[in-house]
């Protein structure tokens, strides 16, 4: 008798808080950019391996109809399994400091209850996509279903069709300077959250200029 059941993989079972995450999708209707929520995200992380490195924190906030929602935003800090001295100048995220900190896992359930089915926004996003993929790889489980709008791919657009696949990396800085856009809380996770809305807007303010911008101009996916 040969036991095949036996070297077959056990799948764990999909938790509630992922199938809630996954039912929202089914009843999503197509909308327009101004009936659209988008939430602005940023990551702050121990370095830039998506493999071996960790979020230290998750910033976000909602926008709505080219309206800011500061009364709606979104912060954890994440107990550090991974600590890099190096990086703290940056991030200024002690591993024992006073700021309280949760699970990955804690904080992987708050964030994707706050996204809901929102368009995710972010400077160059696929890296903090990622970041959140492996929290659930690590957690045996499937992929953001969100769509995705990159400020770097739509700021090259802002300025002109031919610059779209300019070699030069734009970097949050470089836009707060073309953009005229303060820099003060940059390098936290919500205050590069708020610079990126900022930044968000004032790109699709260039893009519509014919007011005849669609939702599917910006998604990356």
């Amino acid at each position: 008798m040969k036991f095949h059941w036996f070297f077959k993989k056990n799948k764990q079972p999909i938790p509630n808080y992922y199938k809630e995450y996954q039912k929202s999708f089914l009843k999503t209707n197509k909308l327009s950019i101004s009936n659209t929520r988008f939430v602005v995200f940023d990551t702050e992380t121990t370095g830039f391996s998506v493999k071996k490195d960790r979020v230290l924190s998750i910033g976000a906030i909602t926008l709505i109809n080219t309206t800011i929602k500061v009364n709606d935003t979104f912060e954890v800090f994440v107990k550090q399994a991974v600590f890099k001295a190096e990086t703290v100048p940056i991030h200024g995220i002690l591993k024992d400091g006073s700021i309280e900190k949760i699970t990955e896992l804690d904080a992987l359930k708050q964030f994707l209850k706050y996204i809901d089915t929102a368009v995710l926004v972010g400077h160059h996003i696929g890296f903090d996509v990622n970041m959140i993929n492996e929290i659930l790889k690590r957690n045996n489980l499937p992929k953001l279903l969100n769509k995705t709008v990159d400020t770097g791919y739509l700021y090259k657009k802002s300025k002109h069709s031919i610059y779209q696949n300019e070699e030069k990396h734009y970097t949050l800085d470089n836009l707060c300077d073309e953009l005229n856009i303060s820099k003060s809380d940059r390098h936290t996770a919500t205050g590069d959250a708020y610079i990126t809305a900022i930044a968000f807007l004032k790109i699709m303010t260039r893009l519509n200029k014919n007011n005849d911008l669609q939702l599917r101009d910006l998604l990356m996916n």
